[in-house]
């Protein structure tokens, strides 16, 4: 497949603001929309012998079509023949034109249809593809719902145009053409009549056509943001519920609901007017033209099935016309789509895996390094989250990060998993600079537990071997109650094949955590990065977990993200972090007795000991 151009993160930045109203942007997406199309060849290639059946079809069709006039024409004129059987090879001639016609008509549908179906299928591959890789730095700046609306709407509008809208289009390119050609054979005079209403037709297609382009983008933009929109409200419905914002977010979305039907108006309006323009003259053409052959026919000038040969051909070539002013909006609004596509699929993202990527180090024991490393997030860049890190943690060991909420303890991680790449300085594993290894290659060493467990709307067998899809069932169930988990799950409707809904609304906050923390067991990876791992749950499964973290630890290279000192007193070291600085490394007591940051947490959280004396 040819690949596609690649935009920065200046230009993906600059359509992101664009303004939706701004004429001036407008224009230039029409400037460049019937190029866009031809975005759509590198996934229309590999079908071209399904294409290439298609227009054989379609060619077919249009043939039988202009062939089908001439037909009607020796019947007319042979209508008082006294040739009985002449007459009834014309009839019969008729049939098997009709017949050829409904032959090749379905033929072209079923085959343009698959072709349609077929690629808007590779399209959406393509982008979902696209879109599950991009870094954590690309949905700052895009709403998941967007990428939502561009993969159904957007593909959907390919779809509709590709299965149909294309091959229509040809079937009346060609039957214009025909038509034209078989109309000059058919009277030269009456022909040349007909084009006097041709400006006419085309001054208010080429006017109009291009407003209608520009409202096209701007609905499509608006769907977009609504889809955005209705996505946020819904994946926090219970916060918004619980805030009572219910109406606040319903006024929000009918307000960009109202902007997006408002858009869709103004295009159907302007859609309507160019179609009825087109068509009445279109047609008030063809009876002024009727008309005059008329008079030619009572003057002996042409006989009767020639002229009805003429206007079956004129009504041919204006219907032609009006399905082509018709189709033309919708390739407007497809190649709108394309475009929208072909911006995600062409976004240049901020983390990259390297040409010829360095192997992973097997086996991986674990050390994690940071040399020098300053990092800012792409959304506050004036903000350092991390500033001249030099840190190194040795393999097996259990490193707990500690400090104040925005002090960098959660960037270690993100940075460990490569999800952004340092500004200066680079972080290591076993030696090898992350950025020059492929992203899934070393990962497969990382198990995550969040801060917020991600659980999927499957059941609890699959959440858990989410961790390790080869898993059979028995480590799963071992690795639930590893966690401590396998209690809660029994005692489901369904044991561990209890769907556990979207986002995992039937479980609780510490049940959803001893899912995410069974994951990670039966991933059973070399490095284990906890953040905040036991922070939703109750001070008895805290207990049991926390053992459970024990045991999972022993052998691993360790890093535990916490706020709540109790869960970070076992590690091997306890590093001090406040505004994206290490202050202070150590053990639990001689952090304490060291004073400081840590001595103060320490105070506040604990009420007992020699701390709190």
């Amino acid at each position: 497949m040819k690949p596609l151009p690649i935009k920065g993160p200046e230009e993906v930045e600059h359509l992101a603001r664009r303004p939706k109203n701004d004429p001036a942007a407008l224009d230039r997406e029409s400037s460049r929309r019937v190029k866009a199309l031809a975005e759509l060849w590198p996934f229309l290639r590999p079908y071209r012998l399904l294409m290439l059946g298609a227009l054989l079809a379609l060619t077919l069709t249009a043939s039988v079509s202009l062939i089908l006039p001439v037909a009607v024409r020796r019947v007319v004129d042979n209508f008082n023949t006294e040739t009985v059987g002449l007459l009834d090879q014309y009839f019969g001639a008729a049939i098997g034109i009709a017949a050829a016609l409904a032959v090749g008509t379905g033929l072209r549908y079923a085959l343009v249809t698959v072709l349609g179906d077929r690629v808007v299928a590779d399209i959406r591959k393509a982008v979902f593809a696209r879109v599950i890789g991009m870094s954590p730095a690309f949905y700052e700046r895009t709403m998941t719902g967007e990428v939502l609306s561009r993969i159904t709407t957007d593909t959907t509008l390919i779809q509709s145009v590709i299965g149909s809208s294309v091959s229509i289009a040809l079937r009346n390119t060609l039957i214009f053409f025909g038509g034209f050609a078989m109309m000059l054979l058919t009277s030269a005079k009456l022909t040349g009549l007909a084009l006097l209403i041709v400006p006419l037709v085309v001054v208010p297609i080429l006017t109009l056509g291009r407003r209608l382009r520009k409202l096209s983008r701007e609905n499509q933009d608006w769907i977009a943001e609504s889809s955005g929109n209705a996505s946020e409200a819904l994946l926090s419905v219970q916060t918004v519920q619980a805030f009572t914002h219910e109406a606040l977010n319903r006024a929000a979305f009918d307000k960009v609901t109202e902007a997006s039907y408002d858009a869709a108006v103004r295009r159907i309006r302007t859609r309507a007017v160019m179609t009825v323009i087109v068509i009445f003259l279109v047609f008030a053409g063809v009876v002024g033209v009727l008309w005059i052959g008329a008079h030619d026919v009572r003057g002996g000038g042409m006989s009767t099935g020639a002229l009805l040969q003429f206007v079956i051909y004129a009504v041919m070539v204006a219907g032609s016309v009006g399905a082509l002013s018709e189709i033309w909006g919708e390739l407007q609004r497809a190649a709108g789509a394309t475009e929208r596509l072909v911006e995600l699929l062409s976004i240049r993202d901020s983390v990259l895996d390297p040409a010829a990527p360095v192997a992973v180090p097997s086996p991986v024991t674990g050390e994690i390094r940071f040399d020098d490393v300053t990092f800012f997030y792409p959304s506050r860049p004036s903000v350092a989250a991390l500033e001249g890190i030099d840190l190194t943690i040795r393999p097996g060991e259990t490193v707990a990060v500690v400090g104040p909420s925005g002090a960098g303890k959660s960037t270690l991680i993100q940075l460990i998993l490569r999800f952004y790449d340092p500004v200066a300085g680079k972080v290591r594993l076993d030696g090898v600079a992350l950025d020059a290894m492929a992203r899934p290659a070393f990962r497969r060493s990382v198990a995550l537990v969040p801060q917020d467990p991600v659980i999927f709307a499957d059941t609890a067998r699959a959440n858990i071997r989410f961790g390790w899809p080869e898993a059979s069932d028995a480590e799963v169930e071992a690795a639930a109650k590893a966690a401590f988990a396998h209690d809660f799950i029994e005692a489901l409707p369904g044991g561990y094949d209890s769907p556990l809904g979207e986002r995992g609304v039937m479980l609780s906050g510490g049940q959803k955590q001893r899912i995410a923390i069974a994951r990670a067991i039966l991933r059973d990876a070399p490095v284990l990065l906890l953040d905040e791992a036991t922070s939703a749950l109750d001070a008895e499964s805290e207990r049991a977990v926390q053992g459970a973290i024990d045991t999972l630890s022993e052998g691993r290279t360790t890093v535990i993200i916490a706020h709540r000192l109790a869960t970070v007193k076992k590690a091997d070291r306890i590093i001090v972090m406040e505004a994206g600085r290490i202050v202070a490394q150590g053990t639990h007591e001689a952090l304490v007795a060291e004073g400081g940051l840590y001595a103060r947490l320490a105070r506040m959280q604990f009420t007992d000991g020699p701390v709190a004396a």
